[in-house]
């Protein structure tokens, strides 16, 4: 009899809709967050602290990384929606060949709205905490880290945009 309640309640879970489950699991409270410098496209060297105030989708991946090509597109359409004075999704290559193949790889698949940020592999996967490709952190307007996910995922998603909307509420608020 219990183990029957066991199995049904694990059953109406997995049946539960997509949209009330969060694309990334947040961590019971913020995080702090290293650093590590990287690039704009320009060659202007950053850290996070320079988008301080905003909610910030940080992708860590790279061209030659086939999960992280594949929900590129997703996280430019994210980034189309979303993206402004509030909330901005930071696309942050580690590949060594630099900008040109950053930028030759979203000519090739028409993104249009991410900007190119390039940062060296092992200061960047070591700053970060990075065990693999792609990872994405989802940071507050004060630099912490709210959530992470391993692994693709489709983040223009009712359910990440959803996600990523409370996100920026709450930042408004926090302010």
């Amino acid at each position: 009899m219990m183990r029957r309640g066991f199995i049904g309640g694990a059953l109406a879970l997995a049946a539960s809709p997509a949209a009330a489950r969060p694309v990334m699991p947040e961590h019971a409270s913020p995080r702090p967050l290293l650093s590590p410098p990287f690039r704009n496209g320009a060659g202007q060297d950053l850290t996070l602290a320079d988008f301080h105030g905003r909610t910030v989708l940080l992708n860590i991946w790279a061209t030659w990384c086939v999960p992280c090509r594949e929900e590129m597109p997703t996280l430019d359409r994210i980034e189309a929606r979303l993206g402004g004075s509030e909330f901005h999704v930071l696309a942050l290559s580690i590949d060594r060949a630099g900008s040109g193949a950053v930028r030759s790889f979203y000519e090739e698949i028409g993104i249009r709205h991410l900007a190119v940020y390039l940062g060296d592999q092992t200061r960047v996967m070591l700053g970060f905490g990075v065990i693999g490709l792609p990872t994405t952190i989802l940071i507050d307007t004060q630099g912490r880290e709210l959530a992470r996910r391993v692994g693709p995922a489709d983040w223009d998603s009712p359910a990440a945009l959803s996600q990523f909307q409370r996100t920026i509420e709450k930042g408004r608020t926090s302010r």
